[in-house]
């Protein structure tokens, strides 16, 4: 008995944090996570660097390859583990910059942002030092500089825009051809289109008088953990925190709150270049000038098979930016925000804001580039930005295709003032909105007037989430938090209000007879509402797939003008056949073509993998939610071709929060399955079912509120 002993006894010395070798244990007592009862951990360290760390430790534990898989992503080794094909997304990260610039960069840091670096470094470190059992696929250490590639928590952010298709052709020397990609189609359904939504509420509306923010992006789930972090120095940031980063993207603290949705400012433009050759290198024409091409090479590995293998390839740069691709047969540069220490600290000294006033002066930094912000505070504020970095362009020119680069009147003029940018600041009529819909209606008659900016400052045209989200704010009064979260699910779909009608009335004047009598009274009587047990949903949803992929329309029509003119100009017969068409499909998958919503739509969640897979024949939950494309405010869609015949939600409604602001913050919140990744954990799918009804948590804040609420309270590295 006494050896078995001694021998746990060493065998627990040996794990304990004072026995790594890093020395990290001694900055983790000054850390302490207590998670609640979903699961939620909340962070508290000493100083903003210590709750950085635990953060991090904390992340990863939830789900470390989703962190990092971002970072893996986001400094250009990819192809380490997906092998020739994600070069390009490589080569893309190291176009705009390698890294020796990435080390340079962060050493022009601040101090204080240094400390945050080292200490997300620190914390991803830890956790690989203290769960040995975790084998990195690539980055075995992470270093402080890495977080310059990735520094404001959208997905993929502005770099993604850019072609890896295009980087491909140019530096492969192919062939391309040019996509249509406005509109995508996977199999018999639309993907999901990404968006998000953001109300804000004055005091003069709601039932406590104070302000309200709804924050609900539309990501693919599992993109962004639930988080809480908080510190001695003045954090106290509760939300959203994209794997991997050290700040909370969407959320708030105890005075306001931040909602971000995609922006439709052009933030990145094209410049096709006038390329020279001489003995001593490349040039391009710049008015009458000569300049250089800067040449740079870079080495990448990649994975075949069992091997690694490399390749180099050079890195030409001229003033506007890389070269990317070739436009017209002219090499051409992509211009974009890069600026990763300004962007870094405006994404952190966001989350400490007090008010108004500070948040605005904290958006001088103007380098949010791909977002909205729709904003809302403990004073009564409220207000929304349309983007934040906005490049100032001569408007003779047209930035929707490539430019002249040789002009140099084509070329950036620095930056809008923060002051000359699209702003709604506590509008009279009590509410704003933007569901990455135009910014011309964000607070009804108080909304900015299009002829008083540059046509580059907004591009997204009303959509339909728009048009419900106005409709619904404006019958608002007295709402309370939980009236706030109705709201935001509301089951109206006003993409149908003339495309069913219009059916209907092709059916009435044709001599079908029977064939679609059921059909066709489902319809009907629809109130165009979405849930789990409408036929007429299923229906509607079918039939709005097969009109985006077998009607031909007419060009130059908006997404809601299109699917308006499917009810009202498309031909009566046409309307029946392509209707055939989604019976047909229908009675294929199913059996039958009146089949409750429910049964279709589905929220599975089988593992924690990255890519998704489903399973028919495996428990699911019946949603009632739908897709964006009809105008639903809680999107629910699925992506990607799964081999199913069922609707999987992979992307649409993942966290969302409620928030009231006033003398105390309060706040609900939902999260799509759960906080962990792990299938074994208690919270891997514990609010799906919740999710599935919206059905919200309240969001543990104040520390007395956790503490009741703690299921386990910790050290990193001695759970």
């Amino acid at each position: 008995m006494y050896r078995i002993f001694i021998l746990l006894l060493l065998t627990t010395l040996a794990c304990t944090p004072e026995t790594t070798k890093s020395g990290l244990a001694e900055r983790a007592e000054n850390v302490t996570i207590i998670r609640d009862d979903f699961g939620v951990p909340h962070v508290y360290g000493k100083t903003d660097a210590d709750a950085v760390f635990g953060l991090l430790y904390a992340q990863c534990e939830d789900d470390f390859r989703r962190v990092e898989r971002n970072f893996t992503w986001a400094i250009g080794r990819l192809a380490e583990t997906e092998g020739e094909e994600a070069l390009y997304s490589d080569l893309r990260a190291r176009l705009f910059m390698t890294e020796e610039e990435a080390k340079e960069t962060y050493a022009s840091a601040p101090d204080w942002l240094k400390e945050l670096c080292e200490a997300w470094a620190d914390g991803i470190n830890y956790y690989l030092e203290t769960h040995p059992e975790v084998e990195p696929k690539v980055i075995t250490t992470y270093e402080p500089w890495m977080t310059m590639y990735f520094t404001e928590g959208s997905i993929g952010g502005d770099i993604e825009r850019v072609s890896t298709r295009k980087i491909k052709a140019f530096y492969e020397k192919e062939k391309v051809a040019v996509n249509d990609e406005s509109m995508i189609k996977q199999g018999y359904a639309l993907e999901e289109p990404q968006g998000s939504n953001g109300f804000a509420i004055s005091g003069d509306l709601t039932e406590s008088g104070n302000a309200m923010l709804l924050i609900n992006p539309h990501t693919s789930f599992y993109f962004r953990g639930e988080v809480h972090v908080v510190s001695e120095e003045g954090l106290n940031a509760y939300g959203a925190v994209t794997w991997g980063q050290f700040f909370v993207y969407q959320g708030f603290n105890e005075n306001t709150g931040w909602m971000h949705t995609s922006t439709g400012t052009d933030i990145i433009d094209e410049f096709q270049e006038t390329i020279i050759e001489k003995e001593d290198g490349l040039y391009y024409q710049y008015g009458e000038e000569e300049r250089k091409v800067e040449v740079k090479e870079v080495r990448l590995s990649y994975k075949d098979g069992e091997e690694m293998k490399k390749k180099t390839f050079p890195i030409y740069r001229t003033h506007h930016g890389p070269i990317t691709h070739e436009s017209d047969g002219r090499w051409t540069a992509t211009a974009l925000m890069w600026k990763p220490v300004d962007a870094l600290t405006q994404s952190y000294t966001r989350t400490k804001k007090k008010n108004l006033e500070e948040f605005h002066e904290m958006m001088n930094i103007r380098t949010n580039s791909s977002n909205n912000t729709v904003f809302a505070d403990s004073e009564g504020n409220i207000a929304y930005y349309h983007g934040n970095f906005i490049p100032k362009r001569d408007i003779q020119f047209d930035y929707s295709r490539p430019v002249d680069g040789s002009n140099p009147a084509t070329d950036w003029q620095g930056l809008h003032e923060l002051d000359e940018t699209i702003i709604v600041t506590n509008p009279s009529n009590g509410w704003i909105q933007n569901c990455n819909s135009t910014p011309f209606t964000a607070a009804a008659e108080n909304s900015p007037k299009k002829e008083d900016y540059p046509y580059y400052m907004t591009s997204f045209p009303e959509n339909f989430r728009g048009v419900n989200a106005i409709r619904l704010l404006s019958q608002v009064e007295s709402l309370s938090l939980d009236g706030l979260i109705e709201l935001g699910y509301n089951p109206y779909l006003p993409a149908f209000e003339k495309v069913i009608p219009g059916l209907v009335k092709a059916y009435d004047n044709s001599n079908q007879g029977k064939t679609m009598w059921d059909a066709m009274e489902e319809l009907r009587a629809w109130d165009f509402t979405t849930g789990v047990d409408s036929k007429a949903m299923t229906l509607a949803h079918f039939y709005g797939q097969a009109l985006y992929q077998n009607a031909e329309t007419p060009e130059g029509l908006s997404g809601m003008e299109r699917f308006h003119w499917f009810g009202t100009d498309l031909p009566e017969d046409e309307r029946l056949r392509i209707f055939k068409i989604a019976m047909e499909e229908m009675d294929s998958r199913y059996g039958t073509w009146l089949i409750p919503w429910g049964e279709v739509n589905r929220f599975q969640r089988l593992s924690g993998e990255i890519d998704a897979s489903f399973d028919d024949g495996a428990p699911s939950i019946p949603v009632g939610y739908t897709t964006a494309w009809w105008g639903h405010l809680a999107a629910y869609g699925m992506r990607g071709n799964h081999d199913v015949n069922k609707i999987y939600g992979t992307r649409g409604n993942s966290f969302v929060a409620a928030v009231e602001f006033g003398d105390k913050v309060k706040a609900k919140t939902i999260l799509a399955g759960g906080q962990s990744s792990d299938p074994n954990s208690p919270h891997f799918d514990d609010q799906a079912e919740m999710y599935a009804n919206g059905q919200f948590k309240e969001a543990a804040y104040y520390r007395e509120d956790v503490e009741a609420r703690a299921e386990e309270t910790y050290k990193p590295g001695k759970r």
